[in-house]
């Protein structure tokens, strides 16, 4: 009997609407999954451990777990209109950053990466010093002046208003504007050693799952609901709906655009480690 494989990903919603078919076996012919919720940070610690066969990561921890895991054409987060923001308690301007003290949940995610490119392009002589921080504290932290601003992602999106704070900067706009492309956020990952037949079965059934979503949301609700940390439901629609999209059944030309558009600006500012030609290839 094959062993169920052992796969991280968040308790977000968008991945759990993805991964719900998919976690209950309802995907015929799937392999069986035994699943791990844990923030995005915490699996890119786990991929470049090698603990995992099948992982949630950020894009930006792609050139340095490549050799081990490929990156799968689905299941992941992309999008348009879905960056993450710069948040202060005044707004202000991009230059109004100078010197200042930041906020971000991660240096290992795409987010940081986006804020690092639109701040060397935009913020005269750069930010100052850079705390990182969970990524529940950063609004708190903004908000009573522990930090001059915060590097923010997904729901809060929807709710930094609820702190008081103003958006300075949204770095995904910055990035479209700049390139044209969507703006690669989450990746999904699985291990080289699995085999390419195995790749590519996990591949299908990743992209079934989502099909089964979009076809019967209701089906993935308590699923997604149960996870979502207390979650507004509407807010866990509005990130479904924002974070879901066609770049998650297929990345696509543009997609892949994107993900090497972004690492290989990464690797010019010497963010990341330059991508091999082959690195995104799947099987």
């Amino acid at each position: 009997m094959t062993r169920p494989l052992n796969i991280a990903y968040s308790p977000c919603p968008n991945d759990t609407f993805v991964f719900d078919a998919l976690a209950h076996g309802r995907v015929p012919g799937a392999p069986d999954l035994a699943v791990t919720f844990a923030d995005i940070d915490l699996t890119n610690g786990m991929a470049e451990r090698g603990e995992f066969d099948v992982l949630k990561v950020s894009y930006a921890v792609l050139p340095w777990v490549l050799e081990e895991y490929a990156l799968l054409p689905c299941g992941g987060a992309l999008g348009r209109g879905c960056g993450p923001l710069v948040l202060t308690r005044q707004g202000g301007g991009a230059a109004d950053l100078a010197g200042k003290t930041v906020a971000v949940p991660s240096e290992r995610s795409t987010a940081y990466l986006l804020f690092r490119l639109w701040a060397a392009a935009e913020v005269p002589g750069g930010v100052g010093e850079i705390v990182v921080l969970p990524f529940h504290e950063i609004m708190p932290a903004v908000r009573d002046g522990k930090v001059d601003a915060g590097l923010v992602i997904h729901e809060a999106r929807f709710t930094y208003q609820d702190y008081g704070l103003r958006c300075l900067a949204d770095m995904g706009e910055h990035w479209e504007l700049t390139t044209g492309l969507p703006i690669p956020l989450g990746a999904i990952v699985a291990k080289r050693s699995l085999g390419e037949e195995a790749l590519r079965g996990l591949a299908a059934a990743i992209r079934a799952s989502v099909l089964m979503a979009w076809d019967d949301p209701e089906a993935s609700r308590p699923y997604v609901l149960e996870h979502a940390q207390e979650m507004d439901p509407k807010v866990a629609d509005q990130h479904i709906g924002l974070y879901v999209n066609e770049f998650t059944a297929d990345l696509g030309e543009d997609g892949y655009a994107a993900v090497r558009g972004l690492l290989t600006r990464a690797a010019a500012e010497g963010l990341v480690p330059p991508l091999g030609r082959d690195a995104l290839r799947f099987v």
